[in-house]
């Protein structure tokens, strides 16, 4: 036992060990560590010690520490799941009980790519962009910062898809019947018979039971002093642990964001800023009217947000031009035959409301550069499972599941009343899910959601918090007979307060 014991520590220190050597890091990492060998208090009779002493000094064991962190958390996580998908891809058949589902994520992200490609063919664009003339690139650069200003014809573009056509693929997905089922009284619209695994209330209240202790919400007076000292400690995961007394104070709500999401600015992450921003400059790409006209139908119409728009073109025309974005999120592997096609640079298609999960970062930074790569490192973590049909416990099905479940256990009366109006209650909530709230909720309450996210590592909180908006107004939606006057119940978020509600969500019988 204790000889496999080893093996699996040796095996996982070595593939930690290879993917430090992958990331952008490790060369300016391996310098410094160069350096301070080289360092006379450094005693090569007792190299370990004294060299270890001298890392420890130099604060580089915490960085060291943060980054293998970060990696078992995401990266290497990733990578057994990849691998084992590729291994398993090619033998999967009709058996498998989630194999209409992966299709269906494999279509979907087809089916969007053809639209934005069917587009380029209908204005005579090309997919791969063209050159900006010099006028243009000159105008362009002059307004980088006031892109607000920058005259550009939209007239002809539309959002590629927004979150009602994501919807509705979600509730026409047909799941294999059983042999014993009466489909006939199974309503088409609820998401029972997808075999996805979802957590009840009791392991949600497990999940998250550092919200139900008394001290994590109540005004502590030195909460300030404890922020400070832990960015000052610089260790990941105590930032991580703090952000779950959803009581962020609004100043180091940034750092703390950045710490947990690994996205602290480098050298080399100012060089990449530079690169994507001249790849914008010279290159004239469809994306760019995607996002344009995306922010104008947004974002500038929101009074929360509408002072930030000039911001909001940079970060998300930088965004389109990301490769590494690409390489990074996570789509589901399924055999389907048909023709494939490209996507943007970035591999992400902007759709309907993608600003608005860019958008609360404003809040966060003043520097463009400092809130891209916050924002990028949290799409990439949690985002894109909103908008992509997968079988992950955090995407958008599960959570969907997850909603359904969770009104039918709790809220009984709510769920015979949407049946009876013939009403699919993820039609209600749907647009709050796949922009976890974004846009909905005042920002300063928005963020305290996120910083739940954020330090319980789940997007589960969603549809949680989802069902306690329900009931807290279920009084008057139990009056209402139409999908319109439930949704006008609804349209004003304002008065939500997110700790109390979800405390009260985990608290209930």
């Amino acid at each position: 036992m204790e000889e496999l014991q080893d093996a699996s520590i040796h095996h996982m220190t070595a593939k930690v060990i290879a993917a430090i050597k992958s990331t952008k890091c490790y060369e300016p990492i391996y310098k410094e560590l160069q350096r301070l060998v080289c360092n006379p208090s450094v005693d090569t009779h007792d190299m370990r010690n004294t060299l270890e002493d001298a890392i420890r000094g130099a604060g580089l064991e915490t960085e060291i520490r943060n980054i293998v962190y970060n990696l078992v958390r995401t990266r290497l996580t990733k990578s057994d799941d990849k691998s084992l998908s590729s291994r398993t891809v090619s033998k999967t058949t009709v058996s498998d009980p989630l194999g209409y589902l992966k299709r269906a994520g494999v279509l979907w992200d087809r089916r969007v790519r053809k639209s934005l490609n069917a587009m380029c063919t209908e204005l005579k664009v090309p997919l791969h962009g063209q050159p900006r003339i010099s006028a243009d690139r000159e105008d362009f650069m002059a307004k980088w910062n006031e892109l607000s200003n920058y005259n550009m014809d939209l007239a002809n573009y539309r959002p590629v898809y927004a979150p009602k056509d994501l919807l509705e693929v979600l509730l026409s997905l047909k799941g294999p019947a059983k042999t014993t089922e009466n489909t006939d009284q199974i309503p088409q619209w609820e998401f029972s018979h997808i075999a996805l695994p979802v957590k009840n209330l009791f392991e949600l209240r497990a999940h998250y039971a550092d919200l139900l202790r008394s001290d994590s919400y109540l005004g502590v007076p030195d909460l300030t002093v404890q922020c400070q000292r832990i960015l000052e400690g610089r260790h990941a995961p105590m930032c991580q642990q703090f952000l779950k007394k959803g009581c962020t104070p609004a100043p180091y709500r940034g750092a703390l964001w950045a710490s947990v999401l690994d996205s602290k600015l480098h050298d080399y992450d100012i060089d990449h800023w530079q690169k994507l921003s001249n790849a914008v400059w010279t290159t004239d790409h469809i994306v760019d009217k995607l996002v344009f006209k995306d922010i104008q139908l947004t974002a500038s119409n929101d009074d929360q947000y509408f002072v930030f728009e000039d911001v909001l073109y940079q970060v998300l025309l930088c965004f389109s031009r990301d490769t590494d974005i690409g390489g990074c999120v996570e789509y589901e592997a399924f055999p389907v035959k048909g023709k494939t096609y490209e996507g943007p640079p970035s591999g992400v298609v902007p759709f309907h409301g993608i600003c608005m999960f860019a958008a609360p970062f404003c809040y966060l930074y003043d520097s463009p550069v400092n809130l891209y790569y916050t924002f990028r490192a949290f799409y990439i973590r949690y985002c894109h499972r909103l908008t992509t049909i997968n079988t992950h416990p955090q995407g958008i099905v599960s959570l969907c599941l997850l909603f359904e479940k969770l009104l039918q256990t709790y809220e009984p009366q709510l769920w015979s009343h949407f049946r009876e109006l013939q009403i699919q209650p993820l039609r209600v909530v749907f647009k709050w899910l796949m922009r976890a709230f974004s846009g909905h909720l005042p920002p300063d309450q928005l963020l305290v959601l996120w910083d739940l996210i954020l330090g319980f590592d789940s997007l589960e909180i969603l549809p949680l918090f989802a069902i306690i908006i329900l009931s807290f107004r279920k009084e008057s939606i139990m009056q209402v007979a139409s999908l319109d006057s439930i949704e006008a119940i609804l349209a004003d978020l304002s008065s939500i307060k997110v700790l109390p509600l979800v405390q009260l969500a985990l608290s209930r019988d």
